[in-house]
């Protein structure tokens, strides 16, 4: 566990960093549930989930990076009995994953910072999480990421497939910044990272938002090829 993070009672966590958030944290502070409320209808989510169920061993230790109110992927995990720890840089997303599924253990962390001991994990899901982060980020991480799979493990990683860098948006009312590959990209960065992508969708999602719009939503199934 890094030194800035302390194991809370009741098996969650909470972080002593005083460093400041990354702008992240802000954005889904502000958001809280209705970030879970937007996005709760996306069958192509819980059809990756399944996917990766059937690819576990009973009890697999997983790692959900950008682990938000715990709803669907930790809740979804814990339920078919695996172990997981949940990250986030929201201290309000990770109280409220705490609450609503306690059988996981949830970190306030940034985890491009966050120690990583090789071949910790049976799987890794990134659902999202990596788009606030510079390409440059986004490359180290998933790299770190395929290290900390066991061998053969497996990753999820979902992303908003478009060719944009540290582009202005607002995303649910919250001014943020943006940067994501097109497609094609994505997919060789997951490759060159050491993965192998088993299974790709490509799907059309409008989030459960009055003032939403449709966006494109990129799922890689993947297992990790490093020796």
């Amino acid at each position: 566990m890094p030194r800035h993070c302390r194991t809370a009672p009741g098996g969650d966590a909470v972080t002593d960093d005083e460093r400041t958030p990354p702008a992240a944290a802000a954005v889904f502070d502000a958001l809280g549930s209705a970030y879970e409320e937007a996005f709760a209808g996306s069958e192509t989510h819980r059809a990756s989930l399944e996917w990766l169920l059937a690819r576990l061993a009973p009890g697999s230790r997983v790692l959900d990076v950008g682990s938000g109110t715990g709803r669907p992927t930790a809740a979804t995990l814990v339920s078919a009995g695996h172990d997981v720890l949940g990250v986030d840089v929201s201290p309000v997303m990770v109280g409220l994953a705490s609450r609503r599924v306690p059988g996981a253990t949830f970190r306030r962390a940034d985890v491009r910072g966050m120690p990583l001991e090789d071949g910790a994990f049976d799987a890794v899901c990134v659902y999202f999480a990596l788009l606030q982060m510079s390409r440059e980020e986004q490359v180290r991480l998933v790299g770190r990421l395929v290290r900390a799979l066991t061998p053969q493990g497996h990753m999820v990683l979902a992303t908003v497939p478009l060719d944009v860098e540290d582009a202005e948006g607002v995303f649910m009312g919250q001014p943020v910044r943006v940067t994501s590959y097109a497609a094609g990209d994505f997919t060789a960065m997951a490759e060159a990272a050491g993965l192998t992508v088993l299974d790709r969708r490509t799907v059309v999602f409008t989030p459960a938002r009055p003032d939403a719009v449709p966006e494109p939503h990129l799922f890689l199934h993947c297992r990790r090829t490093l020796p």
